[in-house]
């Protein structure tokens, strides 16, 4: 397989209008612009945005301009894909402050200096000199029929619950990033095909200009959850290499596969008849080149003996990570987040409905208990997520 054939087939669910079109470009020698959004809907990018990052690597890899967009703009509409309730909008301050570490995390995969480097940007650049005329002339290249058939939207409807103006706008403001951009592909996971194909729609009869639309696969497991999430295990990019590895522990066999494609670069032959020959060994061999391709070898060696000391010596970990935080008593949920082992409050809750959740031992069953934070107590999330608290004084 060479380089071509992976940037169309490696974690790819779906190109438009067609791989074949995209191929024909690609091997015309063409070096082209390519971009995925990212929205900082919280402080830090995730397990679900390292599948993009990889696919963007791997048109950095091969001499195309990538850029990597920070949708501060977009971000405070907030994507309403896959929401059955809308999203409480963000302000300014809140999403430049969640922004604020993201070319940290992100270079842990792209390459932001050197010959063909990665360039950051963010669509407040250009959305937020839109006049209110321009937006409406923007406004009347989409119809009503074509956003509101959006399966979630329907769904709202059937239940009786509200769909905002704003959210109508999110589409129309991300497609038009393409535009300001001038970009060939955009990238993006499956559930943002339709964002992505109004870019390409305005892309069309703006600049009447092909724009290809790259949707790649989703970290799922065979009911359609995101694997993060049923895990008990939110894996942040700027968590730690130990928690890194014991989150990607917890997967479920049925995802060792995919996970494989999509969170590394190791070739995939062979690698269905390994598992089953023996899945714990090359779960590990997934943790460990997951970390390593983040963190480095050394960390990666570190982290994977951590974890076998840990959980199957059944030793206690030796370098727990340590939070601070500034109240002596904070509910349980909101210590979850606080600490980054929960995404969300909503998150945080279901954990602990669910048993997931330890506090120096002892199961928390209530999501309102508030906890008293002296002597450095140590939370456990899962089986394999610890986490030290301690007190700014």
């Amino acid at each position: 397989m060479d380089d071509i054939e992976k940037l169309l087939t490696r974690g790819v669910e779906k190109i438009y209008p067609s791989r074949e079109a995209l191929e024909q470009v690609l091997r015309s020698g063409k070096k082209i612009r390519v971009y995925q959004g990212f929205d900082p809907s919280m402080p830090s990018l995730h397990l679900g945005n390292l599948v993009g990052l990889m696919k963007l690597r791997q048109f950095q890899k091969t001499g195309h301009k990538v850029i990597f967009l920070v949708g501060d703009f977009t971000g405070m509409i907030g994507d309403p894909s896959g929401k059955s309730e809308a999203r409480k909008p963000l302000t300014k301050e809140q999403v430049l402050a969640n922004a604020k570490d993201y070319k940290a995390q992100a270079e842990k995969i792209l390459d932001f200096a050197g010959e063909n480097a990665a360039e950051i940007k963010y669509n407040s650049q250009w959305l937020d000199k839109l006049s209110f005329a321009e937006v409406m002339k923007l406004a009347s290249l989409a119809t009503y029929s074509q956003i509101i058939e959006r399966d979630m939207f329907q769904k709202r409807i059937k239940e009786g619950k509200d769909i905002f103006v704003n959210e109508f706008f999110y589409p129309l403001m991300q497609g038009y990033d393409s535009v300001a951009m001038d970009v060939d592909v955009e990238i993006g996971g499956s559930d943002q095909i339709f964002n992505m194909l109004m870019g390409r729609d305005l892309m069309k009869k703006i600049k009447n200009k092909e724009k290809f639309v790259l949707a790649t696969k989703l970290l799922v497991d065979s009911q359609g959850q995101k694997v993060g999430k049923t895990t008990g295990n939110a894996l942040f990019l700027d968590s730690t290499p130990e928690n890194f590895f014991g989150g990607i522990m917890s997967f479920p066999d049925e995802v060792i596969v995919l996970s494989f494609e999509l969170l590394t670069e190791i070739p995939l032959e062979g690698i269905g008849e390994k598992i089953k020959e023996n899945p714990m060994r090359e779960k590990k061999r997934l943790s460990f080149e997951t970390v390593k391709l983040l963190w480095g070898e050394q960390e990666a060696k570190k982290a994977q003996e951590e974890f076998e000391n840990t959980f199957q010596k059944r030793q206690t970990p030796e370098n727990i990570p340590a939070v601070s935080v500034n109240n002596n008593t904070m509910r349980v949920v909101d210590l979850l987040v606080s600490a980054k082992l929960a995404p969300s409050i909503s998150e945080a809750k279901r954990l602990v409905k669910q048993g997931s959740v330890d506090v120096n031992g002892r199961t928390i069953t209530d999501p309102k208990e508030n906890l008293e934070l002296t002597g450095n107590p140590i939370i456990k999330v899962g089986k394999t997520r610890f986490v030290k608290i301690r007190v700014n004084s």
